[in-house]
């Protein structure tokens, strides 16, 4: 019982509070905010829009590509076509369920590419660390730019980036700390645990015997700029926000990373966290909230329709293998 009520928090009550958000912003809105709201977004110039999603496609095929530099030291190559379905598949499980995508991607390289469970997460684990880099750099970044409105929005919110990555690297370190006590164990439940641990390390160790280390940054930095981009021009799909500034941008972004975590796929908090943030720079929150529908609507529609399309296609790829 607790199990499954533990299993229920983990995956609906971050689905309720971002409907629940939906609500109270648009309840605790005048009839002309949300009509201001409505327009901004239905006025949108689609193809700064259109822009956008392809910066997006772009950065997920190159995730996809980046993949196989830390599979290819465990003697794997899988086809590009299934790491990339195995990567457009898992972005769709996490709007569902947060954080299942990284179990579904590995599972859908085990099952159409017979790459071993525990090292194909590995290697997940191993990206997700070279991304948590990535975000690091670009809030250091920004907090230099704009250090005052973000600090003035990460209180008012009650939001501490820096200790969100310190547990996850935590995290990190526990998980390891845990996988070499259990070496020493002759529990044949350890024994078991201790063989899935091996494999993951294995995985995660990867990224320290790639030979081509080049590639990989340069697709890291590539995978960011995009998301950099397709976050920039949306700006020009609404009048109110082409005069956003680069401190402004960089501020937005940062809160948008945050802030997209918090439910699944970032369902409700992100248009408000865009109003929010977008507010301390001179922009009305409706333009604000409509610059945070449109991206995270036309982001999150791409990785539906591709999501849901590499989930029919997979088997239909794979059945002649």
């Amino acid at each position: 019982m607790k199990k499954q009520l533990l299993k229920f928090s983990k995956t609906f009550l971050p689905l309720l509070l971002g409907v629940f958000l939906i609500w109270y912003s648009l309840s605790s809105a005048t009839p002309q905010e949300r009509q201001e709201l409505w327009n901004n977004i239905k006025l949108a110039d689609m193809e700064w829009v259109w822009l956008s999603v392809f910066f997006g496609v772009l950065s997920h095929l190159s995730r996809a590509y980046r993949w196989k530099y830390l599979l290819e030291p465990l003697g794997y190559r899988p086809r590009f076509a299934n790491s990339f379905m195995a990567v457009m598949s898992g972005y769709l499980a996490n709007l569902g369920v947060p954080r299942s995508g990284e179990v579904l991607r590995g599972a859908t390289l085990a099952t159409y590419e017979k790459v071993p469970f525990d090292k194909a997460f590995g290697t997940i684990v191993s990206e997700r660390i070279a991304d948590l880099a990535m975000v690091l750099i670009i809030t250091i970044i920004g907090f230099l730019i704009q250090t005052e409105q973000l600090i003035s929005y990460f209180r008012a919110n009650d939001i501490n980036p820096f200790l969100t990555i310190g547990i996850f690297l935590a995290m990190v370190f526990i998980g390891i700390l845990f996988l070499n006590l259990i070496r020493r164990s002759s529990h044949r439940y350890m024994i078991k645990i201790r063989e899935f641990a091996r494999g993951l390390l294995e995985g995660m160790r990867s990224i320290l015997k790639m030979k081509r280390k080049k590639e990989f940054l340069l697709h890291t930095l590539f995978i960011w700029v995009m998301y950099l981009l397709m976050f920039y021009v949306i700006k020009y799909a609404i009048p109110e926000t082409n005069s956003l500034t680069i401190a402004g941008f960089m501020a937005a972004f940062i809160v948008g990373t945050f802030a997209i975590t918090t439910t699944n796929g970032g369902i409700g908090i992100y248009p408000i966290a865009m109003g929010a943030v977008l507010l301390l720079f001179g922009i009305n929150q409706q333009a604000g909230e409509a610059f945070g529908w449109i991206m995270w609507g036309s982001q999150t529609l791409m990785v539906v329709v591709l999501g849901g399309f590499s989930l029919l296609f997979l088997p239909l790829y794979n059945q002649k293998k």
